[in-house]
């Protein structure tokens, strides 16, 4: 498959989940909505090197699934939706994750996200209880 590049593409720690990112995530994406089930949970919880085996991962991948490198993850295609039911497995939430991303406590993350939503409400209420970005 071709991909075109994109001005994105060059931007330092910016990983969009894109057409070749969607493509080269696709196992590891697979992997992670086969999660859904609760039999399919306790399977990787038991064993989860075979489990990423099972749905044929790359060494990398594997790597940072067991790991717990989150970051990689994204960067290997990894939806970040997916990435949250991959976290479960190391006791850990999305708040842990976004801090892990930014090299900071989970407490200063849950803090930075406080902090941007100021006036967030009066926003809301300035475009009629509908934000648009």
């Amino acid at each position: 498959m071709v991909w075109n590049r994109h001005d994105y593409d060059e931007i330092p720690g910016t990983y969009v989940f894109d057409g070749k990112r969607a493509n080269s995530g696709y196992a590891l994406n697979r992997m992670a909505f086969s999660f859904n089930s609760e039999q399919n949970r306790k399977e990787f919880a038991a064993d989860m090197d075979a489990y990423c085996r099972k749905y044929g991962l790359t060494d990398e991948q594997r790597e940072a699934v067991l790991n717990g490198e989150f970051l990689k993850l994204l960067h290997l295609g990894c939806n970040v939706y997916y990435l949250a039911k991959i976290a479960v497995f190391h006791g850990l939430n999305v708040q842990d994750a976004g801090a892990a991303f930014q090299g900071i406590t989970a407490d200063e993350f849950r803090q930075k996200l406080l902090d941007q939503s100021a006036g967030f409400q009066s926003r809301l209420e300035t475009e009629g209880g509908f934000w648009h970005g």
